[in-house]
């Protein structure tokens, strides 16, 4: 399979990305995540990466294969822009910078997508509940 690399440029960079789809099982749904890789000073920098939960509720059926949520250009933007504010360092060699739900979910949001650290662990938070949760934070009112 071909991973499709894009570009992005803030400033005077150019960052290099890509989204891989996965999914992540709930207590109640299965839910697209994109795993975010992104390099700013060539393959053997210090990557960034996050894992983005999709939002899309309420689920339609089988919404592992229907959810079609993915991060555009401007999602990558504000995703490199937190980083490079809370000590990614793009020209480091070696490594990775993790954009995790449990250190940065609370200073971090985008309108589609939710951290989360449940690719990684799976003693992560019910991907399920919080996406509920975000549902009827965005609907109340």
């Amino acid at each position: 399979m071909r991973t499709r690399l894009r570009q992005l440029r803030i400033d005077a960079r150019t960052f290099v990305w890509r989204a891989e789809i996965h999914h992540v099982q709930g207590s109640g749904d299965c839910h697209r995540c994109i795993r975010l890789r992104v390099w700013g000073a060539g393959k053997t920098s210090q990557a960034l990466q996050a894992d983005l939960l999709s939002v899309a509720w309420p689920a339609p059926w089988g919404a592992c294969a229907t959810d079609g949520a993915h991060p555009a250009s401007a999602d990558v933007r504000a995703v490199i822009s937190y980083a490079l504010k809370h000590g990614w360092q793009p020209e480091k060699q070696g490594g990775t910078f993790v954009l995790s739900k449990h250190e940065h979910a609370a200073g971090f949001t985008l309108p589609d997508f939710l951290l989360t650290d449940r690719l990684r662990t799976s003693e992560s938070a019910d991907p399920t509940l919080r996406v509920i949760r975000a549902y009827e934070r965005r609907h109340r009112g």
